[in-house]
Formats: C-alpha cells, sequence, structure tokens
C-alpha cells in the first residue's frame, strides 16, 4: 500500500517508490509533519515532537504552556491562534475578521489521480498511483479545506493541491490559498532556484538558508522570465550525484510564490502556491475553490536524479496528446532571416533550401496577418495579409507541403494592438482600470482573458486559421506581462480575482483548441522562456528555452533549464553570426553542438549559407536524425556546470546503458592550459562500449572511474567536441 493510516496512533505513512512522508493527528484534530526523506518500512514514532515551554509562544490550551501552534511542525497552518509564522492559507469573513482554525475530520484513500478541476496536473491510473484527500474543517464557518496528496509508485513523488468549500451560511473570501506546507524540524540546507531575465532565463543560483524569510516570485502575470517556479532545499554535502535533495515545482503559468521561512529555533517552513500579493478570491455559499498542483520530489542522489526523477516523471505523466512520444522534427523559422520583411517567394526559398539541407518543418513567425510590418499593429487581427502572401495560407502551406516539408505558424493570441480592427471595435477588451493610463508594452495591450466573449472570439479566429490550411506546428506567443490588472465585467469585490480567472480562462481556451487540433504540434513561447513551467506544458509539450540564440549563452539557459524540464520539452536552434542577441561569433559546428542537445533547429536564412556552410548543416541535420531519439528521450547527466568554471559537459543515454553521447563544450581558451580528463556519469560500468567511429573499445567502469582526454587539439575559444559510444 502506498498509504497506510494507523487509527490507533492516527498517523498517515505515505510510500512512494523509494520515499516516506509522514503525518499525525495530534490533539484535537491538529495535522502535523513528522517525517520527508528516504523510505522506510514503518513509522513507530521514533521522532515525537517534542514540546516545551517557549516564551512569547502562545497556547491554545492556557492549561499547557508547552504546546503551542508557534512550535509545533504543522502540515497546513492557519493564521491568528497562536502560530506567528507566516500562513499557509488566510480567509476573510464577512465581519472583517481574518482568523480560522482548522481541525482535521476525516480522510479518503484511492487508487489513482482525480483530475484537477480546470487545472493542468501530472496524471496516472489506478495502477500507477495512490491518493490521500484529508479533509480539514473550521467549524465556526463550515470552511472545509480538503488537502490532496498522491503519491507514484514508481517515482520518488508526491504531488500536493488544496481545494477550499464554503459549506458555512456567509461568504468567505480567500486572502491566501497557497498548495503546500511543509515544516522541516532543522534548516541545514542550501536553497536552490532559477532565476534571470528576459535573454537569461533559468541560471543557477545556490546558498545556504538563512533565519528570516528568503523566497522567489513573480507577480507579472505569468511565471516570468525572472524567477522559475521551482526551489530545491539541498543539504549540504549533497552534489550533482550524491546526497539528499527536496524539490518543489509549480504547475501553474501566473503568479506565484515559493518562500522558505526560517523560524526563530531553526525551523523551515517550505512553501508554495499562488502569490497572494494582488489575490483574493471570494467564495459564496456553496462555492468552491481549486488551488495548482505542487510536485515535489525527493532525491537521495543528488540533484541529478532529481532532474531524472521529474523528467521521467513529466514525460509519462504530464505531458499528453499525439506528440507525446513522437520525435521532434527538425524545424528552420524565418524570424531571425526576414522578421517582419518578407513575401511569397523569400518563404518558399528558405523552405526550399532547408529541405535540401535535411529540414523537416517550416515555421513562418510573426509578420503574416494583418497589416504587420512592425511590431505596432495588428495583434488581434488574425487575418492573412494579402500584400505578403496574395494566395494565402493553404497554398504556401500546400506548395510547402509538397517540397516534402511540414508547415508551421506563429501566433500571439493573448494580445491587442491599439492598432488594430479588434481594438477598434471592443477597446474594453484589454486588461484595464477605468481612469488610469493603458501602458503599452512592445506597443501592445494583454487582452482580458477573464472574459468568455473574449476567449470565444479569439479561439474562433485561431481555430479558423488552423483549419484554413495543412498546418502540423504552432507557435504560441506571449511578449508582454500584465499591467494594469482589471477586468470591466468583474465587481469590485472580484477585481483581484482577474489574474487568476485569466490563467483559468486561457488553459480552457488551449483544452480546446489542442483538442480540437491534435495533430498539432504546439510550442509555447514568451519572449522566449518567459512562461516555461509544466502547466503550459500539459498544454503543449515543449516551449522555445529562450530568444537568445547564442551558443555560450545556451550553455547556461539549458544546463538550467535541465534541473525540471525534461529534453524533449527544450527548443534549441543554430542562429546566425554574429549572434543577434550578445553579437558574439562562434563556429557552426559549435552552434551546432548546443542546438542538437534539445528540439532542433535553425533561425537563419539558409538562402545566405555558402556551399561549405550548407555541408556542414547537412551533416548536422542527417547526424542529429540518427540520435534524435537519444536525445529527445534519453537520461541527460549533466557533467559540467558552465556556473562553476570554463567548461560544460553533459551525456545522453538510453535506459539499456547500451548507446550514449557526450558532449564538451569549452568557453575561453587559456595559455598554457592543463590536460583534463573528464569522468563520465550514468553509463554501465559492468559494459563495454566502443568508440563511433573508430576500433577504440572502453570498459564502462574505465570511463566512469578513469575517464577520457579533452583533445588537446581544441584551439581557440567557442570549442566544441562530441564523442558517441555504442555498448558491444
Amino acid at each position: 500500500m502506498g498509504i497506510q493510516f494507523d487509527e490507533k496512533k492516527r498517523i498517515f505513512h505515505l510510500q512512494a517508490k523509494d520515499t516516506s512522508y509522514v503525518m499525525e493527528v495530534v490533539r484535537d484534530g491538529f495535522l502535523i509533519h513528522l517525517y520527508w526523506g528516504k523510505k522506510i518500512n514503518s513509522y513507530n514514532q521514533p521522532n515525537p515532537v517534542q514540546l516545551l515551554d517557549r516564551g512569547f509562544s502562545g497556547n491554545p490550551y492556557k492549561e499547557d504552556r508547552t504546546f503551542s501552534l508557534d512550535t509545533l511542525p504543522q502540515e497546513y497552518p492557519q493564521f491568528g491562534n497562536t502560530d506567528y509564522r507566516k500562513p499557509a492559507y488566510q480567509i476573510q469573513l464577512e465581519n472583517g475578521s481574518t482568523i480560522s482554525d482548522l481541525r482535521y475530520t476525516s480522510h479518503e484513500v484511492y487508487r489513482g489521480k482525480p483530475k484537477l478541476e480546470g487545472m493542468p496536473a501530472t496524471y496516472a491510473n489506478e495502477t500507477e498511483a495512490e491518493t490521500l484527500a484529508i479533509t480539514m474543517e473550521d467549524a465556526l464557518t463550515g470552511l472545509h479545506v480538503i488537502l490532496n496528496y498522491t503519491v507514484f509508485d514508481q517515482y520518488n513523488v508526491i504531488t500536493r493541491s488544496v481545494r477550499f468549500i464554503n459549506n458555512g451560511q456567509e461568504s468567505i473570501k480567500l486572502l491566501r490559498a497557497l498548495s503546500s506546507s511543509i515544516d522541516f524540524h532543522d534548516a541545514d540546507f542550501d536553497f536552490l532556484h532559477l532565476h534571470g531575465a528576459h535573454n537569461r532565463e533559468r541560471f543557477i543560483e545556490r546558498a545556504p538558508l538563512r533565519p528570516g524569510i528568503q523566497s522567489i516570485e513573480s507577480s507579472r502575470g505569468a511565471s516570468s522570465h525572472q524567477h522559475n517556479p521551482f526551489f530545491a532545499l539541498l543539504r549540504k554535502d549533497a552534489t550533482e550525484f550524491a546526497g539528499e535533495v527536496f524539490g518543489f515545482n509549480f504547475v501553474y503559468s501566473g503568479n506565484f510564490l515559493g518562500q522558505i521561512e526560517v523560524d526563530q529555533f531553526a525551523n523551515s517552513r517550505v512553501m508554495m502556491g499562488i502569490n497572494p500579493f494582488d489575490f483574493s478570491w471570494l467564495l459564496q455559499p456553496g462555492d468552491s475553490f481549486q488551488t495548482p498542483e505542487v510536485v515535489m520530489v525527493y532525491s537521495d542522489s543528488g540533484l541529478g536524479d532529481m532532474s531524472r526523477t521529474y523528467h521521467d516523471l513529466y514525460r509519462e505523466h504530464l505531458l499528453r496528446g499525439q506528440h507525446k512520444q513522437k520525435e521532434r522534427p527538425i524545424l528552420v523559422n524565418n524570424w531571425e532571416a526576414t522578421y517582419f520583411d518578407f513575401n511569397e517567394e523569400k518563404i518558399l526559398d528558405i523552405a526550399k533550401t532547408g529541405k535540401e539541407l535535411g529540414m523537416e518543418l517550416f515555421v513562418l513567425d510573426d509578420g503574416w496577418f494583418g497589416k504587420r510590418d512592425d511590431d505596432t499593429t495588428s495583434l488581434g487581427d488574425w487575418i492573412v495579409d494579402q500584400r505578403k502572401l496574395p494566395n494565402g495560407l493553404n497554398t504556401l502551406a500546400n506548395q510547402i507541403n509538397d517540397m516534402g516539408m511540414q508547415f508551421g505558424l506563429w501566433f500571439e493570441p493573448e494580445m491587442i494592438s491599439v492598432e488594430s480592427d479588434l481594438y477598434r471595435e471592443h477597446p474594453d477588451w484589454c486588461l484595464h482600470v477605468p481612469g488610469r493610463n493603458r501602458s503599452e508594452s512592445r506597443n501592445q495591450l494583454v487582452l482580458d482573458l477573464s472574459r468568455d466573449d473574449v476567449c470565444e472570439e479569439i479561439t474562433k479566429q485561431i481555430s479558423n486559421i488552423l483549419a484554413s490550411a495543412p498546418i502540423t506546428y504552432v507557435k504560441w506567443d506571449m511578449n508582454r506581462h500584465m499591467t494594469e490588472v482589471g477586468s470591466a465585467l468583474l465587481p469590485a469585490e472580484r477585481q483581484r480575482e482577474t489574474a487568476h480567472r485569466y490563467m483559468l480562462n486561457l488553459y480552457k481556451m488551449l483544452e480546446e483548441i489542442t483538442t480540437n487540433f491534435p495533430h498539432i504540434l504546439f510550442e509555447s513561447c514568451s519572449g522566449g522562456g518567459g512562461r516555461f513551467d509544466p502547466g503550459m506544458l500539459y498544454y503543449m509539450p515543449q516551449t522555445w528555452t529562450s530568444d537568445n540564440t547564442d551558443a555560450v549563452s545556451r550553455l547556461k539557459i539549458q544546463y538550467g533549464t535541465s534541473l525540471v524540464y525534461p529534453i524533449v520539452t527544450i527548443g534549441a536552434h543554430v542562429s546566425a553570426v554574429p549572434n543577434h542577441q550578445v553579437h558574439r561569433i562562434t563556429s557552426l559546428k559549435m552552434r551546432g553542438d548546443v542546438a542538437m542537445s534539445g528540439n532542433f533547429g535553425y533561425e537563419l536564412d539558409l538562402t545566405k549559407m555558402t556551399t561549405e556552410e550548407k555541408e556542414i548543416v547537412k551533416e548536422q541535420t542527417a547526424h542529429y536524425k540518427k540520435i534524435r531519439k537519444l536525445v529527445q528521450y534519453g537520461d541527460f547527466y549533466r557533467l559540467l556546470s558552465p556556473f562553476e568554471g570554463n567548461d560544460t559537459a553533459w551525456l545522453f543515454t538510453n535506459k539499456e546503458k547500451s548507446e550514449a553521447i557526450v558532449s564538451y563544450y569549452r568557453v575561453l581558451a587559456e595559455p598554457a592550459a592543463p590536460t583534463k580528463v573528464l569522468k563520465l556519469d550514468g553509463i554501465d560500468v559492468t559494459k563495454q562500449y566502443q568508440l563511433v567511429g573508430t576500433d577504440k573499445i572502453f570498459g564502462g567502469d574505465e570511463l566512469t572511474y578513469v575517464g577520457i582526454n579533452i583533445p588537446i587539439e581544441l584551439e581557440g575559444d567557442f570549442q566544441s567536441y562530441v564523442w558517441h559510444f555504442q555498448a558491444i
């Protein structure tokens, strides 16, 4: 059994593949946290909570000064009755008070994992997972709070979410509704998270926990470039290859908060959920509210093992649809080749050249609709621009299909240009606050997707285009964050629901569109990686990782992204040099070697390449087709970190460990540099491996413990080298 309940001791013991999670109901229904870590066979209370009389920690029972919620390791803490730390949730009643008191009343255990209403989430059938639903009640108000825990049989994974139900007679306003909270018994951790900016996403930061609150968050209306909705707590001795790691990832694409509070007694309260800043939700009697899901991963074998757990889980239990297990096509995108300046002839020339060089998909980016000659106009007018494409999308797509290439298209459906027919007809359809300026970013406003009428119109326009031509790929972009967040249709007491209602309706739109067009491979984009989160991956099984296509920059971006997200979700392209973002010049070989560590493609004008460059591209596309399945669906091992030195290395292998691709990158040349050896991780030490293209054979133990020389013939800056091993 994955979930056990000892009725006498009132102890819950949750067991996943190799991890245990333990809770206890104490006194009059307080639910406390006892343990999360390495799997144990049974829990016999070796570490019962020790109660002490602590000064200035209040006592709900006046006769017992040792019992205080301020010192109790709680499972879903509340505000106002002796706990001074930040709560997991907070409500406001009609009388203005904000105090509540949840107590355990009942629980249910069942096989499988139910869908979350209106929400993306991981999924599992009855043979793969077991779910615990604990009901807590605030007796005064009739508020029921259901804590949902799912344990996966084959993964060290526990997912958590919360459902609020107003069973009382008066309205309740949720002011804070986080999805998970855990009180660890110590603070001996490092805090690791992924921070960044547009063109510099998901850089790794690791620092010791300190007393007080440390957090990551977004209040931008998207999960954001600035902080990814992921963090991990690492034991001090934890590395890429060893040590305890506790990972937290939020399955949501909007405002979020990830927070750790180290209290006065060195306990760590870890929370994740919707950002309570500028959020509230009104629950009328009978109403309910579902929080998004947090995916918690335990590893006792370092960060690498945590990452591979996330990768396997998301590939099998988050990604959906026809493309879930399909190898992704090699594409060419015209954006950096033409920007807005193109015509049908130019598009066909790029596509024809791409086909000759081994590519499989042409993607027409921004500029094909309305009167879109720059970024000041036409968002919201999803009608083909006959000036550029006089024969329409259907003719263009069929011509490209006749070449043997698939056809894809760019959209930015969530935005509206002030200079557009849609805005002139419906100026109230954007997010706005009456009397306030409408801030334009990138010369555009954000559509108010909290409105059903807006969603219906945009869904209709997008669907009409998708049905009008043989389109097999869509790049769904979102190029600005929210400002003046308000809706013309919501009453005053619900204005702070706007951002979350936007996300709920966006998910509803995506569900409808992706269901109606199941053959289309959808790729999420938000200025590149500004919405790279599991919520979007539930609908779109890959993401444009960053608008920054520079090979050197991409080492850190792709390395950081791999901490959580599977390689098959990571879009990686070769672009022109000097690079359009950082103006660096790198070799076509290095650009290809970096991009072939993700979903491979090109983003440049193929027609302007030299004969020599075209031959290199032919070799790259042919090689990637041979290794594509291994890269996209294999196990990924990080060997050398670009955040720790001048060198980067990683390895792909299959589950059988019968084949491995090892990639090494050096940024800058060094004078009188030492010779270096690269030790491999992830291969089978009992197997023999042949270096493909040679007659050299090595033991897996040799490659793991002795290592291979990094070639000394690599000269100059920005060098790469790739080894391909096959077991014999």
